[in-house]
């Protein structure tokens, strides 16, 4: 069982490394953001994915019981045949896509569609005593293995049609970088937001709808 140490001195159990019957649930588009990369800046534009672990449960808050890990990852909004978006939606559907296919692919019908996912331990580059939680590949779901009922409400966060109590709900290091893109940059936030209230759950998907 690893344990990383946040920033803010608490410490935070890791999901252990391992394959597992997962579920997507959660697509946060970041926007257009520059980035460093190797000592060059970008533009880019990013999306955030996110899966339940339905059969890896811990009691993160005792008034809620036992609730899935959750894991998510950041990709560049791009399917280009060199793009890890990509990359991942093969692995994950068994085989490559067209150009055709990769020009009209709509990321949101993943929301729901259950999977596997292998999840690795890697130190970070800062600090190597750190270990972070990553996903290390995505794979379709066995033909034989029915995936358990989804159990977090699907969350889907898009400037065509922004929810500010979705993005309200959302983590400080989400918010701080989706405020940094130019989509952000020409919304205005209303003066009274409700209570977050994400989506309801959707009919799960266990065969591939892509």
């Amino acid at each position: 069982m690893a344990i990383n140490a946040t920033n803010s001195g608490t410490q935070r159990e890791l999901i252990p490394a391992g394959n597992y019957i997962a579920r997507c649930y959660q697509m946060i588009e970041i926007g257009t953001v520059d980035e460093v990369i190797m000592g060059e800046t970008k533009t880019l534009r990013k999306v955030r994915i996110g899966w339940e672990l339905p059969e890896e449960t811990r009691v993160f808050n005792e008034e809620k019981g036992e609730q899935p890990f959750v894991i998510s990852q950041e990709f560049t909004l791009s399917m280009n045949e060199k793009a890890n978006l990509r990359k991942m939606l093969a692995s994950w559907r068994g085989k490559d896509f067209t150009e055709e296919e990769a020009k009209c692919f709509d990321i949101s019908k993943l929301l729901g569609v259950a999977c596997m996912l292998n999840v690795i331990h890697k130190p970070s580059k800062k600090d190597p005593t750190k270990i972070y939680e990553q996903i290390g590949s995505v794979s379709p779901l066995p033909k034989s293995v029915k995936a358990p009922d989804q159990v977090n409400k699907i969350i889907k966060l898009e400037y065509d049609n922004f929810d500010w109590d979705v993005f309200n709900s959302m983590p400080d290091f989400i918010k701080t970088k989706m405020r940094s893109s130019t989509e952000f940059a020409s919304m205005q936030q209303p003066e009274h937001t409700s209570i977050p209230s994400p989506a309801d759950i959707t009919e799960p998907i266990d065969d591939l709808p892509f």
